[in-house]
């Protein structure tokens, strides 16, 4: 009977009652910031391990270290006033299985990072110790990007990189300015993030948490700042994806997309459920969704979405980068509850690394749900969405004409984005290759008057609109090669 009462009581989360707590300072650790602690604190985890599990703590203080390695049944605890720092020498980072970081693991259990600290990454000296490596001839110019004048992000260690493991809880801590990602769980099941904090605007590529071909995430009441894409999700493997994911009452901050899907989709993203979600200050799109490399986009929520000063509301996109395979699935997906303020100026503009900017003249962007000739978006439904559009959109400065619809560029294969498309000839929402798109109570508003009309489809068959509130301009609705098309009351629209 011990045996049954010792496992059940691990299943409730109480087993390390019984494990030992082990202080990095019992393994010779210097809490002076400059003092390298990596054998330290990996020696009170290897005994945490060997002991079964347990605590290892790290007290208040600052603690230099390069890469540490968790393991299975071990928890990391940062007390209040504790910082681990990441050390700016990269030879004092590894990689396990796909990246260099500061925390790594690789196929363990029932591990996890918690308590009131911080984990900073010095992000900035580190990545420019490795950009005067190239100068000095010690990088390969292999690992070098020319064109943006850096290192390549993956000699840029992250700070928490975990591979294939299971059981995994991230919880209360802050983790700031990373070298490049700042944390991706890869491959991982069973992943709880709760209440932590990320602040980096340190460098390029800083997004602010990857969650990759993961099944059964749970990511609830974070503040993510990030210099790169906020809250991610991304699929590297067709043979993987992102499955059952559910994320709320988050906020987000990010100098490009604050909750994305992709852009790496290979196996896709299934069961995904989003709400309460809060974004300001972002540059691109506050809710991006893409398929673009073949896997199945499907059965995925958004609810409930705030978003001020961001430069685009929505963006959804079936892509297909890779030409020679197979062009992927984009279906069912639902958002609602959403309410968003699109930005007339940049809205990253207070962000030390800012997202670049694009190469050419453009008016504000609209909403898009996009798909590519013979392969259509599918059966999305837009309820109670509310955007406010600042307007003066001027056919002086960029111009797409509704008889020029059949020159926005296809772009199958393009890097998705809510630019990619140059100028849209509407300012409010733009569809196009979509079958089964549903607007009920879909409500947009502009500050000022704009040379385009506020919606225009273009390819689109089922569609279905109810109770549609256009304010601020009295332009019809653009209808074109639509198809069983449905309307609960008198609106003004236009077939071409």
């Amino acid at each position: 009977m011990k045996w049954i009462l010792c496992l059940l009581i691990q299943l409730v989360g109480l087993g390390r009652i019984w494990a030992a707590d082990h202080s990095i300072l019992e393994y010779g650790a210097v809490p002076d910031g400059q003092t390298l602690n990596t054998t330290a604190i990996q020696a009170a985890i290897d005994a945490a391990y060997k002991e079964r599990g347990g605590r290892v703590t790290i007290p208040s203080g600052r603690y230099l270290t390069g890469s540490i390695i968790l393991k299975t049944g071990v928890e990391l605890y940062l007390e209040p006033n504790a910082i681990l720092l990441g050390s700016t020498n990269p030879d004092h980072y590894i990689k396990l299985n796909r990246w260099l970081s500061l925390i790594l693991a690789y196929g363990q259990n029932h591990i996890s990072i918690s308590g009131e600290g911080e984990i900073d990454g010095q992000g900035r000296a580190l990545a420019l110790h490795i950009d005067s490596l190239f100068y000095a001839g010690k990088i390969d110019s292999a690992q070098y990007n020319f064109v943006e004048m850096r290192p390549s992000h993956f000699i840029r260690p992250q700070l928490i990189e975990l591979v294939s493991c299971s059981q995994v809880e991230i919880s209360g801590i802050t983790l700031r300015n990373a070298a490049c990602w700042v944390q991706t769980y890869d491959r991982c099941s069973y992943i709880r993030i709760d209440h932590i904090r990320v602040e980096s605007d340190a460098y390029w590529n800083n997004d602010g948490m990857d969650i990759q071909d993961c099944r059964n995430v749970r990511i609830t009441d974070c503040y993510v700042n990030a210099a790169d894409d906020g809250i991610c999700l991304k699929s590297q493997s067709a043979a993987h994806g992102c499955d059952s994911v559910f994320i709320a009452r988050c906020t987000v901050r990010s100098s490009a997309s604050a909750i994305k899907f992709g852009t790496v989709s290979h196996g896709g993203f299934r069961d995904v459920e989003i709400r309460d979600i809060k974004v300001f200050d972002t540059f691109r799109s506050a809710i991006a969704i893409e398929c673009v490399d073949g896997g199945l986009l499907d059965n995925i929520l958004v609810d409930h979405v705030e978003a001020l000063n961001t430069g685009n509301a929505i963006f959804i996109r079936l892509g297909q980068r890779n030409q020679k395979g197979e062009a992927g699935r984009l279906r069912n997906v639902t958002l609602r509850n959403i309410d968003v303020e699109v930005a007339f100026d940049r809205p990253d503009k207070a962000y030390e690394i800012r997202g670049p900017e694009l190469p050419f003249f453009h008016n504000t962007f609209p909403a898009s749900i996009t798909g590519i000739p013979g392969h259509p978006v599918q059966n999305v439904k837009l309820e109670n969405i509310h955007i406010r559009y600042p307007g003066r959109g001027n056919n002086g400065l960029a111009n797409m004409p509704l008889y020029r619809l059949d020159a926005v560029p296809e772009n199958i294969s393009a890097y998705p984005e809510f630019s990619m498309f140059g100028e849209l000839p509407a300012w409010g929402l733009y569809a196009r290759h979509v079958d089964g798109l549903s607007l009920k109570n879909f409500s947009i508003s502009i500050g000022f008057p704009d040379y385009r009309p506020g919606l225009v489809f273009d390819d689109v068959n089922h569609l279905s609109i109810q109770a549609l509130n256009i304010e601020g301009d009295d332009k019809p609705v653009i209808l074109h090669h639509v198809e069983k098309f449905r309307m609960d009351r008198e609106q003004a629209y236009k077939k071409l």
